[in-house]
């Protein structure tokens, strides 16, 4: 995370995540999923904006699993974020190709026709 988002270990060692590196209008969700997951629910594949340290907006799919101490006691949360920005623009560009197309073939004025050669 350190290395995607340009912060070394010493700007992120001790901060507040939520309060340092969410952006305020996801501060609640985040708050809450953290919330959960040290009550001992875990929360998969939570979608998460995040912003750089320049600026640069990733979008990341997080899981929150309760940490557990040898005797079963809660001592935190692990948190586990794939980046999933790429993914993300290629299925844009793909929906918007798609849509696309569709108009295209919507508002041909001759017909569209497809020849099976087999």
């Amino acid at each position: 995370a350190a290395d995607m988002l340009g912060y070394t270990r010493e700007e992120t060692m001790g901060k507040d995540f939520v309060e340092t590196f969410i952006d305020p209008e996801n501060r609640q969700s985040v708050n809450e999923i953290l919330r959960k997951a040290l009550a001992g629910s875990e929360t998969a594949n939570y979608t998460l904006p995040l912003v750089s340290k320049y600026c640069k907006r990733y979008t990341v799919l997080l899981n929150a699993t309760t940490r557990r101490d040898a005797r079963g006691q809660i001592i935190g949360v692990v948190g586990v974020g794939q980046d999933i920005t790429q993914l993300n623009q290629v299925m844009a560009d793909s929906k918007r190709i798609a849509d696309d197309l569709t108009r295209l073939i919507e508002t041909a004025n001759a017909p569209i026709f497809g020849i099976d050669t087999e």
